[in-house]
């Protein structure tokens, strides 16, 4: 299971030339690799097939390859919503569709964010959506944010742990790719007993599953420990939802998540065996 941390350097090692390398000849990917983005680190080091991550975004990966569209639907409740925010655009997901244009120039306006977030949401509404939402429009990824409201409202957690397995089951059965997003860290979510068991429940069907997880809680925490952010830029005033401040550096987070998922998918796909 990855963790996903904001902070350290953004990278994207050779992914779209090592895809490629599946199929065609070397010379041919030393040729596609001089129309990558000059910002990206590219790599040709082949013994990083040796370390396959199983955490992987090989559709995300390929489309960044192939120079796109890229298509990515940010499911979940208020925090995917924006419920906190100033205005939609400082919601995560308009903040990440920007930033992914901005990191891969070659994709610009072929890369989008659909923003699939319904405040006050727990599994089984979101279940309830999950065809609509994610699986007709068959995206290249989902972010699916999660365990919040399940935890504010006393969702048993063997059943919200069964059914976030089931889905997310179906969701890779469907050739989607898949990130979680774990509950926040907040003041409500503190005084609820037993709130940080769903939390733990997301990281361990991430680790169950090989899905990377944005680790929200942990990350926020560190913006405040480390003077990212005062918790007034953080919170809401309702001390459950992000402010804009916080939404930021959310988006900064699954930027990373999108970008070391697409590096990491060439290895897995090669050990697989797969094109």
């Amino acid at each position: 299971m990855r963790t996903v941390l904001t902070g350290r350097p953004r990278r994207l090692v050779g992914a779209a030339a090592l895809l490629l390398g599946l199929s065609l000849s070397s010379t041919a990917v030393l040729a596609y690799a001089d129309l990558l983005p000059q910002n990206l680190d590219f790599d040709l080091d082949l013994g990083l097939f040796a370390e396959a991550d199983p955490s992987g975004l090989p559709h995300v990966a390929q489309k960044i390859a192939l120079g796109g569209p890229l298509s990515i639907v940010a499911f979940g409740s208020s925090s995917t919503e924006g419920v906190g925010a100033s205005t939609p655009a400082a919601a995560y997901p308009a903040r990440l569709e920007a930033g992914l244009r901005r990191a891969l120039p070659h994709l610009g306006s072929r890369i989008t964010v659909a923003n699939r977030g319904i405040g006050g949401e727990a599994v089984d509404e979101m279940l309830a959506r999950l065809d609509r939402d994610v699986i007709a429009p068959h995206p290249d990824l989902v972010i699916w944010q999660t365990g919040s409201n399940d935890a504010l409202r006393g969702i048993s957690l063997d059943h919200f742990r069964e059914a976030t397995e089931a889905a997310l089951e179906r969701i890779r059965e469907a050739g989607i790719d898949v990130v979680l997003m774990e509950p926040q860290w907040c003041p409500a979510l503190d005084a609820t007993p037993g709130a940080d068991r769903f939390r733990d429940a997301v990281r361990a069907l991430g680790s169950d599953l090989g899905v990377a997880v944005i680790r929200r809680s942990d990350l926020m925490r560190d913006w405040i420990g480390q003077g990212r952010l005062t918790r007034t830029e953080l919170f809401a005033s309702d001390g459950l939802h992000m402010a804009d401040g916080g939404y930021a550096l959310l988006a900064e987070a699954a930027q990373d998540a999108v970008l070391d998922g697409a590096e990491a998918a060439p290895v897995a796909l090669a050990e697989a065996g797969t094109d």
